[in-house]
């Protein structure tokens, strides 16, 4: 079964169009991943996926388990499972990482009919978290990415991803910026969250991501379109060849 469907979808930011009619299915348990060129569109996908109000959807379909994900908030979205990791995460000066992260947990168990976590509860959750992400305690008592590293940002993002338990994950360019050994941890991280209910789709330039993970669809944007799905092969194609043969040849 499809998690998520797009059909014809068609998004601009002001009088420029961006993405030019995305068609695009994620079954439930499967990690795609949306590679090409700087500019294509590819995080102008998952932000409108997301509920950004930063773009327009001119005209098409999304739907999230069966309903329309359109017609949702961007909290409602949330609600029902979706989780967008930032591909630059914004630090909140003066909000705890702890309150944070105990906050967003608690509002989204709440519209799952789940107990909410009291201190203790999210003191144990988050801390076996923490050492699974190889984080430091303190990074708690700090305020939301305020002072934290490039690593520290983009493994907060996956430690959301694991407290929120989502079902449809949004990883835009989570490993931009992290060294070798942050880049295995982040990986090792969303790899273990896999299961037959949860689904991924993940923005990235390099294969060097793909090395730890199990993709079972990439696809190329170009122009606001797909012009390429492929199996682990494709990616491992791009990084020796580019994306110059692949666009020659949609314009052959």
């Amino acid at each position: 079964m499809n998690l998520l469907e797009i059909a014809n979808l068609h998004v601009s930011v002001g009088d420029r169009p961006i993405l030019r009619g995305i068609d695009l299915e994620v079954p439930s348990g499967e990690m795609h991943v949306i590679m090409g060129p700087n500019g294509s569109g590819k995080s102008t996908l998952v932000q409108t996926l997301a509920g950004s109000e930063a773009y327009t959807v001119q005209q098409g379909q999304v739907r999230f388990a069966g309903e329309n994900l359109l017609g949702l908030k961007p909290e409602e979205r949330a609600h029902r499972g979706l989780f967008l990791a930032f591909q630059y995460p914004v630090e909140i000066p003066g909000l705890g990482n702890a309150l944070f992260l105990r906050t967003i947990v608690n509002a989204v168990r709440k519209t799952r009919g789940l107990p909410e976590w009291d201190a203790l509860d999210f003191l144990s959750r988050s801390r076996a978290e923490l050492e699974q992400m190889g984080m430091k305690p303190e990074l708690l008592e700090r305020a939301v990415n305020q002072g934290f590293s490039g690593g520290e940002k983009k493994r907060n993002e996956i430690l959301q991803l694991r407290l929120l338990e989502p079902r449809l994950a949004l990883l835009d360019e989570t490993d931009s910026g992290l060294d070798i050994d942050a880049l295995r941890t982040v990986a090792q991280g969303i790899e273990s969250m896999r299961d037959a209910h949860r689904s991924f789709l993940l923005v990235t330039h390099y294969q060097r991501l793909l090395d730890h993970l199990r993709p079972d669809r990439i696809h190329v944007l170009a122009n606001g379109q797909i012009v390429q799905s492929g199996d682990a092969d494709l990616a491992r194609m791009l990084e020796k060849r580019g994306y110059d043969w692949l666009l020659q040849e949609q314009r052959a």
